[in-house]
């Protein structure tokens, strides 16, 4: 069976967008980038970059999902824009380096967050291989419950997508009105770095890594566009809801923790949001916040599992991945086997970040989160600017074709975001150039598999 079920409307969708970006950035990408920046002001200019360059990037993907609405994102556009070629390496890198590789990333902040439950339990923190473990059942547990249909994985998009809003919302009005701890001097100690410099502007594109991670996700709802019903106007609209709405929570979210904690507290403390809660209530509230936190996580897991594997799928339908992926189950529609493969390749990748911070750091590591961003961000964004780049073509290439939402401030928009994402390339190569190379690495793999298994007549 090859056709989708329409089983989400707007509702859905524009939760699928919301529970695909509210996943680990807000409660833990607070700390690496403060450490990376040292002061409030940079700390700010990180994440409102951050969320300009999102609203610039959907206002791209609305002119493009209205006008190709197929289930696979980004591939579905490549494809129509630069040909089968391109597409398969973006899919290729997308299976193997970064979209695998972000569940793997929030599957590790859901286990921290517990870790967290127990430390103020017990006192003790998990070792490296219960880490592995939790992380492990995590993403077998929701890749498993994806398997029964759309209509099942909308529901559950819809009741996370609350409980997600409602856990930043705790934690605004909590950090936010606690007065009796809150410290406004926290906004302003220290407001400005030592110096400005080349060093200064490294640590700023670093720290948009996280940045644009704790935003990923937006684009979600496109990866099941054939699912959706009336999807040239669903899909935009939800998209601006969705975004519109993590804009707001993001920026409550991090006043909050500034004013609960000072500069050097965030930069220390991955368990931020924890940590800022129990300021105010103590223990009990660092608990309540943790289990809402793992809970956030939890479901961002479900959404990316649900979302990406519809990727593979579309390219395997197209002839250009593994055949396998093309099939969809007979009784619930569902892409089982793309679904099956990406969990296999999660797997393996968690082991592969478990051992790099047990190599790195010995059995007490604790950067396995980060390692895994820093392994994707430079391929991923090479195929965000060919995707943001593919408007420019398909208008050239489709220019009586019908679209239903133009672009904002096209072509000012296109080429705003475009300058902004190549220089953050070059710092990403800069600033993480190891694991930046294993990525491109495990991409540019792909060409000879296309080569000998798809080009070959």
């Amino acid at each position: 069976m090859t056709d989708y079920k329409k089983g989400l409307g707007l509702k859905e969708s524009t939760a699928i967008v919301i529970s695909r970006i509210i996943g680990s950035g807000i409660f833990r990408t607070p700390a690496p980038i403060m450490a990376l920046v040292g002061c409030t002001s940079l700390f700010g200019l990180v994440w409102v970059l951050g969320g300009i360059i999102t609203i610039f990037g959907a206002v791209i993907y609305a002119e493009l999902t209205a006008m190709i609405p197929k289930s696979g994102g980004p591939y579905v556009f490549l494809k129509e824009a630069y040909g089968p070629y391109i597409a398969f390496l973006r899919g290729w890198a997308m299976f193997f380096v970064s979209e695998t590789a972000s569940i793997v990333a929030v599957a590790l902040v859901f286990t921290e967050y517990i870790n967290a439950i127990f430390v103020i339990a017990t006192g003790d923190p998990f070792n490296l291989f219960t880490t592995f473990i939790i992380s492990l059942i995590t993403i077998w547990t929701l890749t498993s419950i994806n398997l029964f249909g759309v209509s099942l994985s909308g529901k559950f998009q819809v009741f996370f997508s609350i409980v997600k809003i409602a856990a930043v919302g705790a934690i605004i009005g909590i950090t936010l009105t606690g007065f009796s701890t809150g410290n406004t001097g926290n906004f302003s100690d220290p407001l400005w770095p030592q110096e400005f410099g080349w060093p200064t502007i490294l640590a700023i594109g670093a720290a948009l890594r996280y940045s644009f991670f704790a935003f990923s996700g937006w684009e979600g709802a496109t990866y099941m566009a054939e699912e959706i019903r009336e999807p040239q106007k669903t899909l935009p609209l939800s998209l601006f809801l969705g975004i519109a709405g993590i804009m707001v929570l993001y920026l409550g979210a991090n006043l909050g923790y500034l004013y609960q904690l000072d500069v050097e507290t965030i930069k220390e403390n991955k368990w931020v949001a924890t940590a800022a809660v129990k300021v105010v209530l103590g223990a009990s509230g660092g608990i309540l916040i943790s289990i809402a936190v793992a809970i956030n996580a939890f479901g961002n897991i479900s959404t990316q599992i649900l979302c990406k594997g519809r990727s593979w799928h579309a390219m395997a339908r197209d002839g250009l991945f593994f055949d396998k992926f093309k099939d969809l189950h007979d009784k619930h529609q569902t892409p089982n086997n793309a679904l099956l493969g990406q969990g296999i390749w999660a797997t393996v990748l968690l082991v592969f970040a478990v051992m790099s911070t047990y190599l790195q750091s010995g059995a007490g590591g604790t950067n396995t989160y980060e390692t895994i961003i820093d392994f994707f961000s430079a391929t991923s964004t090479i195929f965000n600017l060919l995707t943001f780049g593919s408007i420019y073509v398909l208008r050239k290439k489709y220019p009586h074709k019908e679209r239903p939402y133009k672009a904002l401030l096209y072509p000012w928009s296109m080429i705003l975001v475009i300058l902004l994402y190549f220089s953050f390339f070059l710092i990403t190569l800069i600033t993480a150039f190891i694991p930046s190379m294993v990525g491109i690495l495990l991409t540019v793999c792909g060409t000879f598999y296309y080569r000998y298994k798809i080009a070959r007549p």
